[in-house]
């Protein structure tokens, strides 16, 4: 009796969502239907971080953070509507290089393992950065121009295709939109 309750544990813990895991419609526990007054729920352990905007009038999108209770910034929530606590989640930029999807993209990943874990949807040219949409994820993957040959840096015109960005560019932002 005693090893089955063992094992049925042991096996209740590795059915536990994976806090970490990005996927299309989820981040972790977050999914795309989460609403805003469910964040201090889901996120217990940590610290929420609203801020209230001084001037309604601006109508701009309250950005909430996640942080972990030593600190670290984990991620950027953006509600559909601002300031309802009713809203679902829009928009989610992930901060913390724990968070990997599937095929193991973070953060930390470059353009070369991106391409090779995912097809590329489409490339916006920027002013600054070029912005690489994965339909697969539902996410964008900003990188800085600065990692581009200087011929691709100024004409925001071009048309950029996936064989003229380096392998080795970084990523400066990865966010996942529904």
């Amino acid at each position: 009796m005693l090893l089955c309750a063992v094992i049925f544990i042991g096996c209740a813990k590795d059915n536990a969502p994976n806090p970490f895991l990005i996927k299309k419609n989820n981040i972790g526990l977050l999914t795309d239907s989460t609403r805003v007054k469910d964040l201090d729920a889901i996120f217990a352990n940590d610290s929420v971080v609203r801020y209230v905007a001084g001037d309604e009038f601006a109508g701009s999108i309250n950005v909430i953070e996640i942080f972990e209770k030593g600190g670290k910034k984990l991620l950027d929530v953006s509600p559909r509507e601002p300031l309802d606590s009713t809203s679902v989640i829009s928009s989610v930029r992930i901060i913390d290089s724990r968070y990997k999807t599937e095929k193991d993209i973070s953060v930390l990943s470059t353009f070369g393992e991106i391409q090779n874990a995912y097809k590329i949807s489409k490339i916006d040219n920027l002013i600054n950065a070029i912005v690489v949409s994965v339909n697969e994820l539902n996410a964008s993957f900003t990188i800085d121009k600065k990692e581009l040959p200087a011929s691709l840096r100024f004409d925001m015109s071009l048309s950029i295709d996936p064989i003229q960005i380096p392998e080795k560019a970084k990523i400066k932002y990865f966010m996942l939109h529904w």
